[in-house]
């Protein structure tokens, strides 16, 4: 944990692509660590779609073996003092968090053979917290939680930590499945009541 931990902090002080590095595994750190504000339904408007994206991408570069090049314009980007000494305070709290939960075991579920499962599982908590949910504000909490559990899961080849991860995943997909009827018959009742037609 050391090692990962002076390899990011270093890479804060070049630019995005230097940052984000070169390697899935090096980018699961950084996806975590977007994430991790979500588990808190203060979280800036926009982000989870950001973070969301940000899955997508590292999800299919887990898929085709080979992390996805980043766009020209954001790999340039120097990363502002302010925000890199919020994300280094941010790190140095979650590196010891992770340590004393996260180690090597049931490793066949980080394995290459297992990569189209964590990519698909991956895809699903992103696309869980890019779907907009009518009236409900918490609701990229359970995906959030699922894309730290399998991001640390996976650099850390913690195969129980990617177990969580999948549980998580599934109960996120299924109450933002959930919410979005419940949140969708809300309003539809509302606009009933209000005499106006709802999906016309």
């Amino acid at each position: 944990m050391e090692r990962i931990a002076g390899a990011h902090l270093a890479s804060m002080d070049g630019t995005m692509a230097e940052a984000l590095g070169q390697s899935n595994r090096q980018r699961l750190v950084w996806l975590s660590l977007l994430a991790m504000p979500l588990l808190f339904p203060v979280a800036l408007p926009g982000m989870a779609s950001v973070v969301g994206g940000f899955c997508l991408l590292i999800a299919f570069g887990l898929c085709v073996g080979q992390p996805v090049p980043l766009p020209r314009w954001l790999a340039r980007r120097e990363i502002d003092g302010r925000a890199r000494a919020l994300l280094q305070r941010m790190f140095g709290r979650v590196v010891g968090i992770v340590a004393s939960l996260g180690r090597p075991r049931l490793l066949r579920l980080s394995d290459r053979p297992a990569r189209v499962l964590n990519a698909s599982m991956l895809s699903i908590a992103g696309l869980s917290m890019m779907t907009p949910v009518p009236i409900i504000s918490f609701d990229n909490v359970l995906p959030a939680l699922a894309i730290v559990l399998i991001s640390w899961g996976l650099r850390l080849r913690d195969g129980l930590m990617l177990l969580v991860g999948y549980l998580v995943t599934l109960v996120a997909a299924a109450s933002v499945l959930l919410l979005w009827w419940g949140g969708s018959a809300a309003v539809a009742e509302l606009f009933a009541l209000a005499g106006l037609a709802w999906g016309r």
